[in-house]
């Protein structure tokens, strides 16, 4: 995320709106409460965080930059976000609606409560955040006192969020990635060569697929700056979902246990049975007595590729063997293999380097119709700025390459 979102001022935003809106800085001083010089002073000082021009100013009133129109359809965005938080957190509650919540807390109060939620601690969170304890402890009053919520109740010695709390947090989360991604657009300057990309990456995608991506677009856009990020599934999607990720790669899951992302299928991945150059295996026949007979490496339950083991053993009309070794792993899975007559299931991609060094062989097929779907995950709501758009354009157009290139059956 830009730190420069961090000097951003929520009343400011909602100020540099109001004279969007309404054209004039007289009209929108009176509809923020603020006098004309300090509505000025507000948009002036914006600009210079954001170290571009928000506005034309002309006689007749002001007229967004093309810069600032981008600017500020991702700040409407951004604000909306924080409503539908409050919104959540203050349900149940018999209070009134909060109208203009942006004029009533900071973001210094919201940067607080998700440094507080994220660490459990009030120690931690202050180092985090960059300030004292005591004022840590004053921004999280305060905001509760302008939410007419409860968010964070005492258990030991650490905190923990109420519901709505954790609620909040996503849906403030999402409104700094917005903000985040307003500040690229309107620093780029309409080149749409240089930004920023997250993209959360699942083995399956890592060996030989996205890397050529990436070396495609790194060479199309020498300007840009990639961040892969690494881990389990939950994990990324809890990520990604947040605003913390703008896409993720990996298998397409049956199911997806949330509503907020959407699935988009690339390309069908073969799966072939992998071992070691020497498996005792090798150029025989695979029978079912032979594939129970072997150790077998394979990852955690509900994972696709677990899934297709299973199924390989189930239209045989047999059962799975006994689990011996469990791993996410496709480094220790490898090793494994290396290490004796471990088998696993992969697709050709994911030993590709072994395979060229003679260090690793496909022993055979686990039968007709064993594939993955490989696919892009994002959130329903996302959306990319230009950078971000070329990427996916490369990303889809090169798993059509690859899709062509691999004839099925």
């Amino acid at each position: 995320m830009d730190q420069r979102v961090h000097a951003l001022n929520l009343r400011h935003l909602d100020a540099v709106q109001a004279v969007a809106r309404l054209g004039t800085m007289s009209a929108a001083a009176q509809a923020v409460s603020l006098s004309q010089p300090a509505l000025a002073h507000a948009v002036a000082k914006m600009e210079r965080v954001i170290d571009a021009r928000l506005f034309d100013r002309h006689a007749a009133g002001a007229e967004l930059t093309e810069g600032g129109r981008r600017f500020v359809r991702r700040v409407d965005t951004a604000l909306r976000l924080l409503v539908r938080g409050v919104r959540r957190v203050r349900r149940g509650t018999k209070g009134p609606a909060i109208a203009h919540v942006e004029r009533r807390v900071t973001m210094a109060q919201l940067r607080a409560l998700v440094a507080v939620v994220g660490t459990s601690s009030y120690a931690a969170a202050a180092e985090d955040v960059g300030v004292s304890e005591p004022a840590l402890h004053r921004a999280m009053r305060e905001l509760q006192d302008a939410l007419h919520v409860a968010l964070l109740v005492r258990v030991g010695r650490s905190v923990r969020p109420t519901d709505g709390a954790t609620n909040l947090v996503h849906f403030v989360r999402l409104m700094f990635a917005e903000l985040s991604a307003a500040i690229e657009e309107i620093g780029g300057g309409g080149d749409v060569g240089r930004g920023f990309i997250r993209i959360g990456v699942l083995p399956v995608a890592r060996a030989h697929f996205l890397p050529r991506v990436l070396s495609t677009f790194a060479v199309d856009y020498p300007g840009a700056m990639v961040e892969v990020i690494e881990g389990p599934y939950l994990e990324l999607l809890s990520r990604l979902r947040q605003g913390d990720m703008d896409l993720l790669i990996g298998s397409e899951r049956q199911t997806v246990p949330a509503r907020d992302v959407v699935q988009e299928g690339l390309f069908d991945d073969e799966l072939v049975i992998v071992g070691r150059a020497g498996h005792p295996l090798r150029g025989g026949r695979l029978t079912t007595a032979a594939l129970l007979r072997h150790p077998w490496v394979v990852p955690a339950r509900g994972v696709p590729l677990r899934l297709n083991w299973e199924r390989m053993f189930h239209v045989r009309g047999v059962e799975p063997p006994p689990i011996r070794l469990q791993c996410a792993s496709v480094l220790i899975m490898r090793g494994m293999m290396l290490a004796g007559d471990w088998l696993t299931l992969m697709s050709r991609d994911q030993f590709l380097l072994e395979s060229r060094a003679g260090h690793l062989v496909e022993i055979g097929s686990p039968g007709k119709d064993f594939w993955r779907r490989i696919a892009l995950t994002r959130r329903t709501e996302w959306m990319p700025t230009p950078l971000q758009a070329r990427f996916v354009a490369l990303l889809r157009r090169m798993a059509a390459e690859k899709a062509a290139s691999a004839p099925r059956g």
